[in-house]
Formats: C-alpha cells, structure tokens, sequence
C-alpha cells in the first residue's frame, strides 16, 4: 500500500515541520529574553499551561485521524469525509468552551496556580494567557486539518502552512518586542495571529475537492453521535493519558526544585536539548497512525504487521542516528550558555542518558503505541501507559532521586526506566497479534 517513495514523502516534510518548530521555539524564547524576566516567567509558566490544551487538541485529532485512516484504506471516501467534518465541528465545540472559561477565569485561574509569583510576572501571565485564549479554536481547526491531511499523506501541506505560519511568528515577535516596544503583548499577539493564518488556511484546503478526502459542509453543521463515538473512543483515552502525564511532570517539576540550583539549571537545559533528540519518534507517531490505520481499513492484517516491522526498524534506525548526532552537538549548545562547568557536565550526562533510551526504549514506547492505537487497541494502551507514568515514572523518581539521593540524574533514569517498561510491553502485544481483532469502523 506504501512504497518506500511513499513512506519518505510521509516522513520527511513531517520531520523538516517538527524541526522548524522547535527551532522557532527556540527562537521565540530567544526574542522574548529582550523583554525582560518577568515576561519571560510570565511566558513560561503560561506555554506549561497551554500545553494541557494543547495535548487535548493533538488527542481530539489523534482519535479522528486513526478514523478517517480506516475509512480512507477501506476506500469509503464517503465516511472519510464525514469523519474529517465531525472531527472538525467537535474541535470547534471543545475549543470554543475552553477558550471561553479561561476568558472568564484568566486572573483568579493564574492567582492560583501562580499565586506567589511577583506583581510583574502575575500581569505578564495573564497578558499572555488571555491573548492565547483567543487562538484556542485556532489551534484546534488547524489540528483537525494537519489531521486529515496526514491521514491520506500528503503531510508536505503542513509542512509550507507551519514555514509561513512561523515566519509570521517570528517577525511579528520582532516586530512587537524591538519595533513596537509592546512587551509580552508584542510577543502574544503574533502567535495569534500565526495560528489563525494556519487555521484559515488548512481550512479552506481541506474543503478542495481535489483531495482524495475533502470537508463535506453538510456534515459540520451536524453532530452524528455514531461518528463522534468512534472518534472520541480513541481521543478521550488519549486526553486522559496525557492529562495525567502533565500532571505527573508538575508533580516531577516540584521535586527537581528540591536538587538546588545548579541541578535545576542543568534539568531545565537538558530538557531543551531533550525536545530536539525526541523529534524523530514525535515524527513518527502520526505516521504510524496513517500507515497501519489504512492498512486496517483495508482488512489487510497481512500488510499492517509488514509496515509495524518496517516502521519500527526506521524509527530505530533514524532515531539511533539522530540522537548520536544531537548528543555530538551538545558541547556546542553548552557555548552559548552561561553556567558553571559543573552545571555542563551534568548537562552533557543527562542528555548522554536521555538519548541512549530514547533512540531504542522511546521507540517501542511512543510510535509503536499510537500504531497499536490505529489498530483500534486502545484501553489496553492507554492503561499500559498510564501504569508506567505513574507505577513507574513518578514512584521511582522519588526512589532514584530523593531516597538513593540521585538528584536529577535519577529522575532521567526513571523516565528511561518508563519508556524501557512500556517499550516492552507494547512489543509484547505486538507480538501477542490481540491488535488483529479490533474494529473501529
């Protein structure tokens, strides 16, 4: 169903897109730092809580898209585009909501998550999340298109949207921060405006009868309870999941704050660093999702247990290269950085250890997951996922960490020691073959 033409179109505009987007962060932390501390604060604390929202928006597509990957290999374009427009009106509605309650409840909301903050960075975050608010719905229409585009592969249109639209990001940050002198506003107020072009866009694209799959107008206007059961089936596991993984980070987060400063500054380079190894296996995810969701749709077993074997070996293999390469480059960061040698070192360490377990454990643990997932395996997943986050990632933590006196060092050990526990569990579903005999569609 996929020739290796088709696989590397797939795969390499969605990787050059995870790239540029982490690169951009880079860059907007970078252009933030000339407003001050306290909009940097105030932007930090505020993008930790926009990532819940975030995640629920990504698990809301991930449900649809593994729907309309079935329908798509089942070659009911019918379905595929009524499943792509109930995705699309379930975004709006969740969105809509969201965005409304936190405009609502911006300054209490922050008051008590971040109540002890300064004065200054207290206004920089609800500038910042009130603004953010807005573009809400805008993330989440934008999610629901990128998802149906990757589902029939054409993931090179999510590509030039995401240049364009952090282009716009990035020179309305100049803009706003050196030209118009606006503060945290000068900063807000572009990411709005960058989401809402992406959202446009990848909206009037997906109505295009020229796509294989297309918007049906009829089917936004309506909620079919049959659809949104099939999608939510998949994207309300999701949700939970990574609702209680951000909480265990919050919860890992306060117990980094107990290492002392130096481990702190170490933890918080490290994790930048961190999200550049992860790109490959965060690549990989909606491709696995695509590839064996159509392979199911088509009742070839046959052909989705050739692609899990297959993915799985270029997720290894790509991510095994890639990570060697951002571990040989760390050094490199670390010169632009001002901390003490120590602090580098222990950079260098955590980023040695984050990156031999993600090239191998994180494969297993992530990818192949949301393959199982396309399969329509989900409670087992989704249950699997959360006993290794929580029996797992935060027990041991604290084991590693505070009681063998490990510091941040352990608590990287009880991420791997996570992803090294679900890798194998997932390859040992895999292998089990239970994933045959679900149905989504």
């Amino acid at each position: 169903m996929f020739s290796n033409k088709d696989l590397k179109n797939l795969i390499v505009p969605l990787f050059l897109e995870q790239l540029l987007m982490a690169l951009v962060g880079i860059a907007d932390v970078f252009v933030i730092g000339f407003v001050g501390e306290a909009a940097v604060s105030g932007v930090s604390l505020v993008n930790s809580f926009n990532t819940i929202f975030l995640n629920l928006f990504t698990a809301l597509a991930s449900g649809g898209a593994v729907v309309i990957s079935q329908y798509i290999g089942h070659k009911d374009r019918e379905h595929a585009g009524q499943a792509a427009s109930q995705l699309l009106t379930a975004s709006v509605i969740l969105s809509v909501a969201i965005s409304v309650v936190i405009l609502l409840t911006n300054a209490s909301l922050m008051r008590l998550m971040f109540g002890k903050v300064d004065a200054d960075v207290m206004d920089a975050c609800v500038t910042y999340l009130r603004i953010s608010a807005y573009s809400y719905p805008a993330l989440a229409i934008y999610n629901s298109g990128a998802a149906l585009y990757r589902s029939f592969g054409k993931t090179s249109t999510t590509m030039y949207i995401s240049i364009l639209a952090n282009i716009i990001n990035v020179i309305g940050n100049c803009i706003g921060v050196f030209g118009l002198h606006a503060g945290v506003v000068g900063v807000a107020v572009p990411s709005l405006v960058s989401r809402c072009f992406s959202a446009v866009v990848i909206t009037i694209l997906c109505f295009s009868a020229k796509n294989p799959v297309s918007y049906l107008g009829s089917w936004i206007m309506k909620l079919d309870v049959s659809l949104q059961k099939k999608i939510l089936r998949i994207a309300v596991p999701n949700g939970v999941e990574s609702g209680v993984f951000q909480l265990v980070k919050v919860a890992l987060s306060s117990v980094v704050a107990l290492f002392g400063t130096y481990q702190i500054a170490a933890n918080g380079v490290a994790q930048s660093i961190w999200s550049l190894a992860a790109l490959v296996c965060v690549t990989m995810g909606p491709v696995f999702i695509t590839v064996i969701g159509q392979c199911m749709g088509a009742g070839d077993i046959e052909q989705a247990e050739i692609y899990f074997r297959k993915l799985t070996k270029i997720t290894l293999v790509f991510a095994i290269a890639w990570n060697a390469l951002i571990f040989a480059v760390t050094p490199v960061f670390m010169s632009f950085y001002a901390l003490e040698d120590q602090t580098k070192r222990l950079v260098i360490l955590l980023v040695l250890i984050h990156n031999i377990f993600n090239a191998v454990a994180f494969t297993f643990a992530d990818p192949l997951g949301k393959g199982l997932r396309a399969t329509g395996d989900v409670k087992f997943t989704t249950a699997t996922s959360l006993f290794t986050t929580i029996g797992v990632r935060l027990i041991f933590s604290m084991i590693f960490g505070i009681w063998l006196n490990l510091g941040v060092i352990g608590i990287t050990f009880a991420m791997c020691l996570d992803w090294s526990v679900r890798g194998i569990i997932f390859w040992w579903r895999f292998k089990q073959g239970k994933w045959k005999t679900f149905k989504v569609i």
